[in-house]
């Protein structure tokens, strides 16, 4: 049996895994969200990507923390006794996620300070960072996506790497295209867009809950074992 076919399987696996992942970390519209379409609109582009960016490398960092904590447990996690349960939880753990994003107003408590003075991009990479690394509680939200797509695999180190990194570049990528279509609609674009995509956002992650929640109830689907 050839074995490099199924390894390249894997390595195009583990990206989707992780460029998906990194996606769904940085989609929902939180105060740093809120912080980058204001910039994008009142400070021009760059400076909402470069507030991404700042976002999306304290994502990564606590990717890696996520990771690294879950691999001291896989053990526990793929014994098939508990498997089915964590997978559920992580199911539940996501719906209840999209469900908070769906009803929640992120303008609530947005605070808009320093708008008027554009700073440089560095400053507006830092404070992005600052503010996303202030909230620890997107650990839970990592761990819930990791039980569902099975993505910490221990054997292979440099394998895990490339997963974290592709994370890194689907949270890239949201903030890049988020960018884009402010930037293009900059005029059109108000803080009833914001709620919308939130909803958007939510109910698309209650949806894909909803399915990951089936197929673990009913075994319709099996996770890929590596």
């Amino acid at each position: 049996m050839n074995t490099l076919f199924p390894f390249q399987i894997n390595i195009l696996e583990i990206i989707f895994k992780g460029i998906i992942i990194g996606i769904c970390a940085s989609a929902p519209m939180g105060p740093v969200g809120i912080l980058c379409v204001h910039r994008t609109q009142r400070k021009g582009r760059w400076y909402g990507f470069v507030t991404g960016v700042g976002a999306a490398i304290s994502d990564f960092i606590y990717a890696l923390i996520t990771g690294i904590g879950i691999s001291f447990i896989l053990d526990f996690i793929n014994n098939p006794a508990y498997k089915f349960y964590i997978q559920l939880a992580g199911g539940i753990m996501l719906m209840a996620f999209g469900l908070y994003s769906f009803f929640n107003n992120p303008l609530k408590n947005a605070k808009d300070k320093g708008q008027q003075n554009r700073g440089s991009l560095a400053h507006n990479g830092i404070t992005g960072f600052l503010i996303t690394a202030s909230n620890p509680l997107i650990i839970l939200l990592f761990m819930a996506l990791y039980a569902q797509f099975a993505f910490v695999i221990t054997d292979h180190p440099w394998l895990m790497a490339l997963g974290y990194v592709s994370i890194l570049f689907g949270a890239l990528l949201w903030w890049y295209g988020l960018t884009w279509l402010i930037d293009t609609i900059r005029n059109k674009f108000d803080e009833t867009g914001v709620i919308i995509i939130n909803r958007i956002i939510g109910s698309v992650v209650v949806i894909f809950s909803l399915i990951a929640l089936m197929g673990t109830l009913f075994n319709i689907y099996l996770i890929p074992e590596y």
